[in-house]
């Protein structure tokens, strides 16, 4: 039976005290791995020819996204709110540690396509939209369907906590040196580049904003008999169109890095925030609707997974890639897919029982 005590992709959001460490290790583990895996991995941006930046990207994003879920059932949050500490973490990620989205453009950005003031306004919109959702939203929601028991529980102690955010900082500081000190000048050969100072008291304010936002949020509960009477949609009907609206929201960095720069860039920012503004309004009212179960929210990650996984080739195909990437990723997909089909029967069982 579908929760009647509020709207939220992830069921009811009562709040136990951590379970026993022995229990905690499954999921912490889980969504330490699915993070990196599903936005870095099966997407393509971590090929195969470099798959040794996975163990950075666990301390980075598996443990961001972990300190996220973490913070936003200590405070009794939503789906919401996940998003929101997402997006602090997505900011942290381009302002802060790597600065990608201040930093001139490497790679395919031949020009300086959407840079005003100093920022990658494109692959900025891009990398918070991408982060926020493939980084955090989906690996939870995708490791709370794996651990249905789990799912209303803290899965970390304090302990837990402080030792997360410490690998947290020491990935950071990894992958802000491997990237701006080393890659972009030996790989790269671009020239050191030192963002102004201003613009990193500019992101840790944003990121304290948004903190506290997720924080004040109010957390959007539906007494049994108030949940709207309108029905949710079929499953498969959820499953196609978040994949369609992902796919392109994927392949966006393509843009970013100004493979096109005739198109301007103003209306490539106007679509994308229309298009991100639709999606969830779409999957608010979705979630908010009577009959909405674990079967929705699997079809859900099964989507914005596939939309990931697609929109990485338009990346490979525009960008280039070594022929070992190629297959890998198409191996690595593969499996994936078939993981993602296996659970989707488990999920209906349990829906039908």
């Amino acid at each position: 039976m579908p929760s009647s005590q509020h709207s939220d992709l992830s069921g009811p959001n009562v709040v136990a005290s951590a379970p026993a460490r022995g229990r905690r290790i499954g999921p912490i583990t889980t969504l330490l791995l699915l993070a990196p895996i599903i936005s870095e991995v099966l997407y393509g941006g971590t090929r195969v020819s470099a798959i040794f930046v996975v163990i950075p990207e666990i301390m980075t994003w598996g443990c961001g996204a972990l300190l996220v879920r973490y913070w936003a059932r200590r405070w009794h949050k939503g789906w919401m709110s996940v998003l929101i500490l997402g997006l602090a973490l997505a900011v942290a990620e381009e302002c802060v540690i790597q600065q990608t989205s201040i930093a001139p453009l490497v790679g395919l950005a031949q020009h300086a396509y959407g840079r005003v003031f100093g920022v990658n306004w494109v692959y900025l919109l891009w990398a918070l939209g991408y982060e926020s959702v493939w980084v955090v939203l989906i690996p939870v929601q995708f490791t709370e369907l794996l651990f249905p028991a789990l799912r209303d529980q803290l899965w970390l102690r304090l302990r837990g906590v402080i030792a997360a955010s410490g690998v947290f900082a020491l990935g950071s500081f990894m992958a802000w040196f491997s990237w701006t000190q080393m890659a972009r000048v030996k790989v790269f050969h671009m020239q050191p580049y030192s963002p102004p100072p201003l613009y990193i008291l500019v992101g840790l304010a944003v990121i304290g904003l948004l903190v506290l936002a997720a924080h004040r949020i109010p957390a959007a509960r539906v007494r049994p008999g108030q949940r709207p009477l309108r029905p949710s949609p079929p499953p498969w009907l959820v499953g196609v169109i978040i994949c369609i609206l992902g796919s392109p929201w994927a392949a966006l960095s393509v843009l970013g890095f100004g493979a096109f720069p005739t198109i301007p860039f103003a209306w490539v920012l106007s679509a994308a925030v229309a298009w991100a503004a639709l999606t969830f309004t779409l999957i608010q009212r979705w979630s908010s609707s009577a009959g909405w179960d674990d079967t929705h929210r699997y079809v859900l990650v099964f989507g914005g997974v596939m939309a990931c996984m697609l929109g990485g080739y338009v990346v490979f195909k525009v960008g280039g890639a070594l022929r070992i990437d190629w297959i890998g990723k198409l191996v690595l997909n593969i499996a994936a897919l078939a993981w993602l089909i296996v659970f989707g029967r488990r999920v209906s069982r349990s829906r039908e029982v």
